[in-house]
């Protein structure tokens, strides 16, 4: 495994993360316990959680007991203040943004988590309510109060991430070392803008749903039905018939090369620029351990190339 800087920080995570989005929903506690096992094997250290996944902390309440003996292994990092996520707090702890709800969210998460501190603390959506600076200052004491080590933030626009760069700058405060986005080789819609902005400001990306939501997988090909259970089989549209052909056609040249399709969009993906860590989830001790050996090829300039001529980036 491979270990690179996030941003600018001094905070060094694994190249490929653990999504932990099915903890405490999908997976129970000895389900997780085995696929976070299989991650530490592999050499995976940044483990990704959020205080709605699995409903109301569940997802943070199992990690925290499967982390026992194990927290100092890990680059722990959980997501606050989802517009659409209920923590049942109620109107009193104010805006999600807000100091007063920053500061109950990180009590709530430090408690199901059973730690004193959070590696990194990420705004899970913008907060369209609460200033950006009120949002920083929060962050900011918590950070001097040594209950959180590094700040970032997850689904903000490349304008969102540069007026929070330069607040932060004007403060003085902590800044978001990370940005959470949607990215994969089937959308790179966030090279346009979002990338750009990091690479600028020093901010690494932690790229979500890197497999395309299954599609990258290799499971999945034209004239095949979606497994049940699945991501794909909760997201009617998704398939198009050219995310498909753009499929088909990575198969080919990986094969070509000697290359399966996961490793193509595990490590064709961590090696852009602005990468830091791709997040991606597994149900089984199986999928990480498939996920964290694609993330150990390190493509050359001419096989990025290649599948750049494949699944192109988005024009200016």
């Amino acid at each position: 495994m491979r270990y690179l800087p996030l941003g600018t920080s001094g905070l060094l995570v694994s190249a490929v993360g653990l999504g932990c989005n099915n903890f405490g929903g999908r997976l129970d506690v000895e389900r997780t316990r085995a696929v976070v096992d299989a991650a530490l094997d592999a050499g995976i250290t940044l483990l990704d959680t959020a205080d709605g996944y699995g409903g109301r902390g569940a997802s943070e309440t199992v990690l925290g007991e499967v982390l026992a003996g194990h927290r100092d292994e890990v680059v722990l990092a959980t997501k606050f203040g989802h517009q659409r996520s209920d923590m049942g707090y109620g109107p009193a702890a104010g805006a999600k943004g807000g100091r007063a709800y920053i500061r109950r969210a990180v009590e709530g998460s430090l408690r199901r988590l059973r730690t004193d501190h959070i590696d990194l603390l990420q705004l899970h959506t913008p907060d369209p309510v609460t200033p950006i600076s009120e949002t920083l200052a929060a962050l900011d004491e918590l950070v001097r109060a040594g209950k959180v080590r590094y700040v970032g933030h997850s689904n903000f626009t490349g304008w969102q991430l540069a007026e929070a760069a330069h607040v932060a700058h004007e403060l003085g405060t902590v800044p978001f070392v990370s940005a959470q986005n949607h990215w994969s080789l089937l959308e790179r819609d966030v090279e346009r803008e979002v990338v750009p902005a990091a690479l600028h400001y020093g901010v690494g990306v932690l790229p979500y749903f890197p497999l395309a939501n299954g599609l990258l997988t290799g499971k999945v090909r034209r004239g095949q039905a979606v497994p049940e259970n699945s991501r794909l089989a909760t997201r009617e549209g998704y398939i198009t018939e050219d995310k498909l052909d753009r499929v088909e056609e990575l198969a080919k040249w990986g094969a070509e090369a000697g290359r399966s399709l996961l490793e193509i969009a595990i490590g064709g993906l961590a090696a852009l620029p602005g990468c830091s860590s791709v997040i991606a989830g597994a149900m089984t001790p199986e999928q990480v351990r498939a996920n964290a050996a694609a993330g150990a090829w390190v493509p050359t300039a001419d096989e990025l190339a290649a599948i750049d001529t494949i699944v192109p980036p988005p024009s200016a």
